[in-house]
């Protein structure tokens, strides 16, 4: 039975029949649903005729995540806010829309009437805080949580009798709204903490009062805070010299220890006294105040020890409610460029230090160049780029990299012995000899010396609104290099997140003076309740204007019944002729089959092909806005699970790329990238090698 029609009142009744996931044993069964929206609830019998009887199951839908399946057409899902789920499955995509779109008017209706429909705060607050009687005092005495929010407000309310201080207190200010701010989410845990059921619950109406109005209150001061730093922009704006940062603020507030499955953790009473920087170490460590090119010294370049590997399910099964209440404030095809993520799911390394993974097979890189013919040339090309992926992603589990703040630059290298790197030979002999080598060893390398080439790659976030990162890497011994510029869309799918890679890649082989200009995959976060795991989808093409080569390549997601996983196909093709010289197919993280013209058959396993380790400078020799030593405090804080720490130190961070870019637009100041320039829509390395070295027109 379909619902029934709502005759143009969205707030009416919804009832019928779905299809709904028991478990593994019993599978899908039908039951007759009820959407009871004056209650705010979701109700199911196991047929129409029972639905006079008691409810065999009941969501209560304020604070729910109505999510549409990406695995079909037909399934979706209803996750409350206390944790759980149903999954349902309509007859087809146009009654699932029907449901979803009522569950989530009704959702967002009941979610909003928490806050509009009680008692203000202040009077509530007092009862909580005051009765003995009160669950909350009944159950933590000693840390009432609402005492605790009271010590943030009650310093705020000394900050206005003093608000009559010149503009120079805005520090002080800024130091302790970042108290408020902390012990307001300390609130927010502990009450998220509570069970869902019983005498006092995480969805009782005072607690959620209580969770909105906070909020709501430390948003309009830090919209007031920003006020007033317009307002002290505004008088200082005469005398501010040329290129003046504003120093970034330290957090003020001892760092608490991990919080382990929401245990207490009492606040410190004192906070930590501002330390005074020399002046000369406030411009060391701005970044912006020396954005000129650096000319990096190979010679202080060693061999990578760092071996960040990512921990498995366990954070993110114990962290899942934090992921619904995130959830709970996303809209399908929501921009996620703003919304900040929480931070167990963070990779320990920077978005640009990922891209540079991608060189990790610098041999089949070098090896292009070294391509007989322009057909080989292109097939080789086609072969690194599809043995990329596999390095760039670390582990299983569907894991962000550091979102790089703008300025930050990452630079490493790769050694690659010249006996190792394919001759110029056919593709289909010369992948063939594509050992799996054994790295060689530092003393090794410096033996060798100029029997070695050297893949250099620097990269820089070049933008914050939008994330626009630059990368570019050369070959200079084999006269080749590769540009690119990547804008991160992110989007809210429901049950998965998708990053979409706007922008394109170059790579210039001098030798021969062609261009091949490349794009990039889509990716994919599927399972964030779950297990999350990543997937890459859409077609990418390569394209050669001078020698009429192609290649367009096919990242398949897998479908919801049956399928391989992670699949490509892809062919390469001389388009005057409108010929395919070569076919490929496989998993991009496994095994990959190339199939030639000439009917010869390769096979590349991915989980067999050596990895070249990079080399990179030591964190002391580094500049303060290189990526590993700009987020070693966080990288330090998660290898050690101390996620709130971590927390803490990516807020730092995050905090003082905001106030810099208010500055920046206050004072009319634009921002000066230090590698990268703007061209057209794209952005070129300053120095690329096509400008250094002629590009040679040879006679094929």
């Amino acid at each position: 039975m379909p619902p029934n029609p709502l005759a143009g009142d969205h707030m009416e009744n919804v009832y019928g029949y779905l299809m709904k996931y028991t478990n593994l044993v019993t599978g899908w069964q039908y039951r007759f649903f009820v959407l009871n929206n004056e209650a705010g609830l979701l109700e199911y019998f196991v047929n129409e005729q029972s639905r006079n009887q008691k409810p065999r199951g009941t969501l209560q839908l304020a604070g729910a995540v109505i999510s549409p399946s990406d695995e079909d057409s037909h399934t979706f899902t209803v996750n409350a806010a206390s944790g759980e789920q149903y999954k349902l499955r309509a007859t087809d995509a146009k009654e699932r829309q029907h449901w979803v779109s009522r569950l989530q008017i009704c959702t967002q209706h009941h979610t909003e009437a928490i806050g509009k429909n009680n008692p203000p705060l202040k009077s509530r607050s007092f009862s909580l805080a005051s009765s003995g009687n009160s669950p909350i005092s009944q159950r933590r005495p000693s840390q009432n949580a609402i005492s605790f929010f009271n010590v943030g407000h009650s310093k705020l309310q000394s900050v206005n009798k003093r608000a009559h201080l010149p503009p120079d207190h805005l520090v002080e200010v800024r130091e302790m709204m970042s108290h408020a701010e902390g012990q307001q989410r300390d609130l927010i845990r502990r009450i998220e903490c509570l069970p869902a059921s019983g005498h006092l619950s995480s969805l009782d109406q005072d607690l959620l009062m209580l969770k909105a109005t906070s909020m709501a209150t430390m948003n309009c001061l830090n919209d007031c805070f920003h006020i007033l730093q317009l307002q002290h922009a505004s008088h200082q704006k005469g005398s501010l010299s040329s290129g003046t940062t504003i120093e970034w603020l330290e957090p003020k507030i001892p760092l608490s220890n991990h919080y382990k499955n929401g245990a207490d953790q009492p606040f410190a009473t004192e906070q930590s006294k501002p330390v005074a920087v020399p002046e000369e170490q406030c411009v060391e460590e701005s970044g912006p105040l020396a954005r000129e090119p650096e000319e990096i010294n190979a010679d202080d370049e060693v061999e990578d020890t760092c071996d960040n590997k990512e921990d498995d399910l366990g954070a993110v099964e114990e962290q899942r409610s934090v992921i619904l209440h995130l959830l709970s404030q996303l809209k399908l095809g929501m921009d996620l460029t703003r919304v900040v993520l929480p931070t167990f799911i963070l990779e320990k390394r920077s978005l640009l230090e990922m891209y540079a993974d991608f060189m990790s097979h610098p041999d089949l890189f070098i090896a292009i160049t070294n391509g007989a013919t322009a057909e080989d040339r292109m097939i080789r090309f086609v072969e690194y780029y599809l043995t990329s992926f596999h390095e760039g992603r670390k582990g299983a589990i569907a894991k962000k990299p550091y979102n790089p703040i703008i300025g930050e630059t990452f630079h490493c290298s790769w050694r690659m012995p010249k006996s190792e790197v394919a001759s110029s030979v056919s593709s289909s002999s010369s992948t063939q000899a594509v050992t799996n080598h054994t790295p060689l060893s530092e003393e090794t390398l410096s033996q060798v010396g100029s029997d070695c080439y050297t893949v250099r790659f620097v990269a820089e976030q070049v933008s914050h609104h939008p994330p626009v990162s630059g990368f570019y890497a050369e070959c200079a011994e084999r006269k080749m290099c590769v540009n690119a510029h990547v804008w991160t869309k992110s989007k809210f799918l429901g049950m998965s997140i998708g990053v979409t890679m706007v922008g394109e890649g170059i790579l210039s082989l001098l030798e021969h003076g062609e261009e091949y200009t490349f794009s990039l995959p889509c990716a994919y976060a599927r399972s964030i309740l779950t297990v999350p795991w990543v997937e890459l989808g859409g077609k990418v093409s390569v394209n050669c204007a001078k020698t009429g080569y192609s290649a367009s390549i096919t990242f398949h997601t897998k479908p919801f019944y049956g399928g391989k996983l992670h699949r490509v196909t892809g062919e390469v093709k001389h388009n005057i002729t409108n010929t395919v010289v070569c076919r490929v197919q496989g998993e991009w993280n496994s095994v990959l089959e190339f199939t030639y013209s000439n009917g010869e058959t390769k096979y590349v396993d991915l989980t067999k092909l050596a990895v070249t380790k990079k080399r990179v400078r030591p964190l002391e020799k580094q500049d303060p806005f290189e990526s590993r030593r700009l987020w070693k405090n966080v990288t330090d804080s998660l290898r050690e699970s101390e996620i709130d720490k971590a927390t803490e130190h990516k807020r730092t961070l995050e905090e003082r790329q905001r106030t810099e870019e208010r500055h920046r637009t206050e004072t009319g100041t634009p921002w000066k990238t230090k590698y990268f320039i703007k061209e057209g829509d794209g952005w070129v390395y300053h120095k690329p090698l096509w400008r250094i070295i002629p590009t040679a027109q040879p006679a094929e």
